[in-house]
């Protein structure tokens, strides 16, 4: 595309401004559709399938080796259970179709379950070294390791190594092959979980003797030195967890790291390196981890970066100056991108600096530990580079798809979603058209344009930025439009090359004289707007003019009538249970601030009206500044300020009708007003707590600390005009806003 996009907060930067007016391998030209730096498009391409998980990977000549615990493959379309064919653990698939070639292995075992689990292809591309737990290859006996001629797909007799136990990890240079895992001798001779043997099967002196399993071996691309990876704790009897740097011909340590590098719950499950550097995935177990990725340099072998996502990662590969990720993040907000959510298996990020980029294919968790990616791999063929994953996965891209998957450097052939489109009028003189940005998996910078009353020629073009977890509102002013007419708007997103369906029609009939309540909400400052009159979809339209919108989740009932204003406008209905709506964009801690709303109830279970959390897409873990209904009806509104600080209402609130509520905190304190009237105050509490968060209306996180906590964290009821001030409202704007509200 246009412009790249090379860290989060410039995608953050280009949507403001929007709103205004194993190694790696030669690289194919990129898809034009594709922001830069990302080089892979997020198609998945048909792949034949495994019936099990897919462990390792390793490439030779357009040929891609996949090894792991499976006992079949079959087509991409086939089920499990039809059309498979034998493949005993070990498959090899052309990197251009998909499709197996004619070499076929079996990896198998006397007794217990035979698994490959690593791969691994000499510089020359003549051998490929595998490593995991068997006893024979096409039965040949071995003894967890092997080598085969790829040009006969045939195992080497020659080389005859026996590991104890299994081996985990591979690296291989013209001379050498070096091996991690969970072994502690080869050959007979002590070799605690790292080892080395010539290409042609002998031990060798080397030794870097750990004290725990080994589960990654890289070699630096000068030739020097061996970067391993692990749970280990020490190296040759001298600290250094999960991760060590030694000599490649000696084995002697070169770069220790402290357990405070990588925290001891935490281990590194994968090594990948490009000419300047070496990056780890790193899985943690329970409270305190780190299971993001590390990218340190090789001229020193220090930091470069890390990013802290919680997810194990397990698999990372380079291409393109871009480090692509397996793994299941489901927390990158303290990297100030996505809060903790529905699990993200492939991510992508520049070598340079930690920071997401707009490529998200996904799986699902899948099989086993349910981890989903386990392995990735590159490959290139025909001028086609090609992204392999492996893994537990049964889905990809929410189509079934188990084991094994493939992504390219082109075409790009999927178009952005379709806008979701809101159009208003409050004014005699314009039209708001206003949208949800769309997503593309594979550029976070579209165009849209804007088409008015069926015409095929657009009236107006726009770009603007999007990611999955921050989706920007965008909108046009129309101007061109007189009293008393209706119009019709439809909005298309292009990525360049491919380009979506338009938009469902809006139409909209423009007022003769301005509204009154909308007016006067934005002109007292509302920075948040919410009216509530989508049809459906998640889109929830800011009217405020900040294109601070919302999402609503669970499907709420749209266009509930009669609504609380005046006017044409409509509510949204939640059922109590599951539904709610959250600000797409993050916002600071509020040191001044209004919450403003309608609601209509008869709910005995209580509830969460409005409030601020730190979470979107399940429960808050941080809440406070909110409004929440008790079961007999009161309202009560409350901060978290060294303990939870609250003022409240009478009770009967939960009678059928439509009420008005403000709550206001500034340095003057707390006040709670219902229907116009002040209801309660607290002139002392000026603080909440601090933190980062997202509004939410309709439910959210209430516990037991709070006082008379309601049955249900989720509002059953409908909502109307949510509106949230950067200031405190005062009591003569609250009775204004009530007596507009009610027409009287």
């Amino acid at each position: 595309m246009r412009s790249a996009v090379g860290v989060y907060t410039a995608v953050l930067t280009m949507a403001a401004a929007s709103l205004v007016g194993a190694g790696v391998v030669a690289s194919a030209p990129r898809a034009s559709a594709l922001t830069p730096p990302v080089g892979i498009t997020a198609d998945d391409l048909p792949t034949w399938q495994t019936n099990g998980i897919v462990w390792a990977m390793a490439e030779a000549n357009g040929v891609v080796f996949a090894g792991g615990t499976f006992s079949t493959v079959r087509p991409p379309d086939a089920s499990s259970g039809n059309s498979e064919q034998q493949a005993l653990n070990f498959v090899a698939l052309d990197a251009a179709t998909g499709a197996p070639t004619s070499c076929e292995l079996s990896f198998t075992i006397g007794s217990g379950t035979a698994t490959v689990r690593a791969l691994a292809v000499s510089p020359d591309g003549q051998t490929l070294y595998a490593g995991g737990q068997f006893g024979a290859v096409n039965g040949v006996g071995v003894s967890n390791v092997a080598a085969i001629d790829i040009a006969t797909c045939t195992p080497k007799s020659s080389f005859k190594v026996a590991a104890s136990a299994t081996v985990r990890a591979l690296a291989v240079t013209g001379e050498t092959v070096y091996l991690g895992g969970d072994f502690t001798s080869l050959e007979g001779r002590s070799r605690r979980y790292f080892g080395a043997v010539t290409t042609g099967g002998e031990l060798l002196p080397w030794t870097a003797d750990a004290d725990e399993p080994g589960r990654a071996v890289e070699v630096t691309p000068d030739g020097g030195k061996v970067l391993l990876g692990g749970d280990f704790f020490t190296v040759n009897g001298t600290g250094s967890h999960a991760l060590a740097v030694v000599d490649a011909t000696t084995g002697a340590l070169a770069k220790a790291y402290g357990s405070g590098f990588i925290p001891t719950a935490s281990v590194v499950k994968d090594i990948t390196t490009d000419a300047t550097g070496f990056y780890t995935g790193n899985e943690g177990t329970g409270g305190g981890v780190f299971d993001g990725r590390i990218a340190l340099n090789l001229s020193d072998f220090n930091q470069r970066w890390r990013d802290t996502c919680l997810g194990a990662t397990q698999a990372v590969t380079v291409h393109g100056g871009v480090l692509y990720s397996g793994s299941h993040a489901h927390d990158c907000s303290s990297m100030g991108a996505f809060p903790n959510q529905r699990r993200k298996h492939l991510l992508a990020e520049p070598v340079g600096n930690p920071a997401l980029l707009g490529w998200f294919p996904d799986t699902n968790d899948g099989l086993g530990e349910q981890i989903g990616p386990r392995v990735m791999a590159t490959s290139a063929k025909g001028g086609t580079d090609y992204l392999w994953v492996g893994g537990e996965f049964t889905t990809v891209n929410g189509a079934g798809q188990q084991g094994l998957t493939r992504f390219a450097s082109g075409p790009d052939t999927g178009a952005p979603s379709v806008p979701l489109v809101n159009a208003s009028s409050t004014k005699p003189d314009e039209v708001n058209v206003r949208w949800q940005s769309s997503l593309d998996l594979d550029d976070s910078h579209l165009t849209y344009r804007v088409y008015k009353n069926g015409a095929t020629t657009p009236i107006h073009t726009v770009s603007g930025a999007s990611l999955p977890w921050v989706r920007p509102q965008i909108t046009f002013r129309d101007t061109d439009v007189t009293p008393g007419s209706t119009y019709t708007y439809r909005i298309t997103a292009s990525d360049g090359t491919n380009t979506s369906a338009k938009s469902a029609t809006q139409s909209v009939t423009v007022p003769s004289a301005a509204e009154a309540y909308p007016e006067r909400i934005k002109a007292d400052g509302a920075s948040l707007y919410w009216r509530y009159d989508e049809a459906s979809g998640q889109f929830a339209a800011d009217a405020s003019g900040t294109d601070n919108s919302g999402v609503h989740r669970n499907a709420p009932s749209y266009r509930a009538t009669p609504a609380a204003v005046p006017g044409p406008s409509t509510a949204v209905g939640y059922n109590g249970t599951d539904e709610y709506t959250y600000s797409d964009r993050k916002h600071s801690r509020p040191a001044s601030y209004s919450i403003e709303t309608w609601f209509k109830t008869t709910t005995t279970q209580g509830g969460k009206i409005v409030g601020f959390g730190n979470r979107t897409q399940e429960p808050s873990s941080s809440y406070d500044k909110h409004l929440y209904m008790t079961n007999d009806g009161r309202l009560i509104f409350g901060v978290y300020s060294s303990g939870a600080r609250t003022i409240s209402s009478g009770s009967g609130l939960n009678d059928g009708r439509w009420h008005h509520v403000v709550a206001t905190q500034g340095s003057s304190g707390m006040r709670l007003y219902v229907d116009g009237s002040l209801r309660a105050s607290n002139l002392l509490v000026t603080g909440n707590q601090n933190y980062q968060g997202y509004w939410h209306v309709g439910g959210d996180s209430i516990n037991s600390s709070w006082p008379s906590t309601p049955t249900s964290d989720y509002f059953a009821g409908q909502i109307d005009e949510t509106a949230i001030y950067p200031s405190v409202l005062s009591g003569s704007q609250v009775s204004a806003h009530r007596s507009l509200g009610t027409g009287s």
